[in-house]
């Protein structure tokens, strides 16, 4: 679902913000410090917002600043050194420590309020991670390993919809999306584990 969200809009956004990547180029500003600001303002607004149960508001900044991704990309494919394999370590990394910091704040508030829900969203933080490792370790062997039913997309839009509505004061709202994510995360190890294990073969 995120794959598909992500292509469908992807073109009729990159035409509106193409203009913007270029004069951002102009003024010597590279994709790698589109990147790290969009990190650093993301990690910000989770901390100061979710660990105080300011959910709405955390999420709809985290969704401002989750655009980042959008612009960084616009801009390596227009400037004249393009995309590196620094540029795409430095991303991934930096994705793992948001996400981290995302989850890991809804956590806080959750362990000051001793929620119940707390072994639930650890099971997720950590089953996010082995999703990650197991394709870092798959193409460190030459196997590619792409896919599943939550990727990173979907996991993000899961967790923010869920933390979204709960700041709104929707009812059980927490409950459902994080069940609905460790079945999800679950499900997407699984499933990589048996491409890696066919790629194998």
């Amino acid at each position: 679902m995120g794959k598909m969200l992500q292509e469908s809009l992807r073109a009729p956004v990159t035409k509106i913000i193409t203009p913007i990547c270029r004069g951002l180029i102009k003024m010597g500003v590279s994709a790698n410090m589109v990147t790290a600001v969009g990190a650093l303002c993301t990690i910000l607004a989770a901390v100061l917002t979710f660990p105080q149960g300011r959910f709405f508001l955390g999420t709809m900044l985290i969704i401002v600043f989750v655009l980042f991704d959008l612009f960084d990309g616009t801009i390596a494919r227009l400037s004249e050194k393009g995309s590196n394999a620094w540029g795409a370590l430095l991303d991934s990394t930096l994705d793992r420590l948001t996400d981290a910091v995302i989850l890991g704040s809804i956590l806080w508030f959750m362990i000051g309020e001793d929620d119940p829900l707390v072994p639930l969203v650890l099971l997720t933080i950590v089953l996010g991670f082995l999703i990650s490792y197991i394709k870092a370790r798959a193409e460190s062997l030459g196997i590619e390993c792409n896919g599943g039913l939550a990727e990173r997309t979907e996991r993000i839009i899961i967790v923010l919809t869920t933390v979204g509505f709960a700041g709104l004061g929707v009812d059980y709202i927490m409950g459902i999306g994080f069940w609905v994510l460790a079945i999800a995360s679950f499900v997407t190890v699984i499933q990589r584990l048996r491409i890696v294990y066919i790629g194998a073969k």
